[in-house]
């Protein structure tokens, strides 16, 4: 299922929660939605999912807009969401599998429906055997697992993730994203993900749309975002990844570093500043670097100086460039 937003807005007051934001999800992809805590993620994601209307603008899912539906034709269409939360917003008097049941019982199915469905679902999430579980048994993962079985319970055509991966550990973290890509390729589901964590967009997401102060500073695809970002949003959240939830590290070991270097697949296993520095003579003195892994292709980063007479430096400047490397110097 497509999403379609077109120039949507949400004040509340002088806040600009939501200020003129238009996107296209595409179907069958799983969508990140990044930002710093105020920047507006939590408000587009309600106006997405139709648990508030936007002051203006427009929402579609597919060819249909829903961002206008009155109450039964609201409902019926919510039926259609899913949505898992970062504090799981579980039922502590119902089991494992009472709690997977919860949806569809308000939705009228039979008994043997509900039964096979639940036992269907634990199977999806890894937690066979877990139905009569008590939720305060499970750990945090399971509990997790427990709420994207429940979501995914009546079908819906799209999951909304509202930090779900905030309350985890990075172990855990790491399980519960390879779940949901799995089960996204598996139900040909779309999945739209709101996070703060450039790690879950990274491990995660096929693209992503970064926000600032309410607006949509940054989007594309992720290998895109990461190989090349063009805002300091963007940046600077690629500077603070986190190195827990996957083998790749970005590592600093010296304070300074006028110049970043991005490097995309077949450049990070090349010689290129040791041929620079034999050719021009410039030195390079490297703070921090690592690799990271996006959609299967190696993303490397350099924070370094580079010394020598400036117009030389310059030449070097335009080798890297020449050679395929992004270069971007600090201001």
């Amino acid at each position: 299922m497509q999403i379609t937003l077109k120039q949507l807005k949400r004040y509340y007051g002088d806040l600009k929660a939501v200020d003129n934001i238009s996107l296209n999800i595409p179907s069958n992809t799983v969508y990140g939605i990044i930002g710093r805590s105020g920047a507006g993620k939590s408000t587009l994601v309600r106006l997405v999912s139709m648990l508030e209307k936007p002051d203006s603008g427009e929402v579609y899912y597919g060819e249909n807009r829903v961002d206008n539906l009155e109450k039964d034709n609201l409902h019926k269409q919510r039926r259609k969401i899913g949505m898992i939360f970062q504090n799981f917003n579980l039922f502590s008097s119902r089991t494992a599998g009472q709690n997977i049941a919860y949806p569809m019982e308000i939705q009228g199915y039979d008994k043997q429906q509900i039964k096979a469905r639940v036992k269907q679902m634990l199977d999806l999430v890894d937690l066979q055997g877990r139905e009569n579980a008590p939720i305060s048994t499970l750990s945090g993962g399971q509990k997790q697992r427990v709420a994207i079985a429940r979501a995914l319970s009546t079908e819906p055509d799209i999951l909304f993730c509202d930090e779900a991966t905030s309350a985890l550990d990075p172990q855990t973290t790491r399980s519960i994203l390879d779940l949901i890509k799995d089960i996204q390729k598996k139900m040909s589901l779309t999945v739209v993900m709101i996070t703060h964590q450039m790690e879950v967009v990274r491990d995660a997401c096929d693209y992503v749309a970064v926000l600032e102060d309410g607006k949509v500073v940054e989007e594309g695809k992720v290998l895109d975002i990461f190989s090349s970002p063009k805002t300091s949003v963007t940046k600077d959240f690629l500077a603070h990844l986190s190195n827990e939830t996957a083998p790749s590290e970005i590592v600093r070991w010296s304070e300074g570093g006028l110049y970043t270097l991005r490097f995309k697949g077949v450049h990070t296993d090349e010689p290129i500043l040791s041929k620079i520095t034999q050719e021009l003579g410039v030195e390079f003195n490297i703070r921090a670097g690592g690799v990271q892994n996006v959609e299967n292709v190696h993303i490397g980063t350099l924070i370094c100086d580079i010394s020598g007479d400036k117009e030389i430096v310059q030449k070097a400047i335009s080798k890297l460039r020449e050679s395929g490397i992004i270069v971007e110097e600090s201001v």
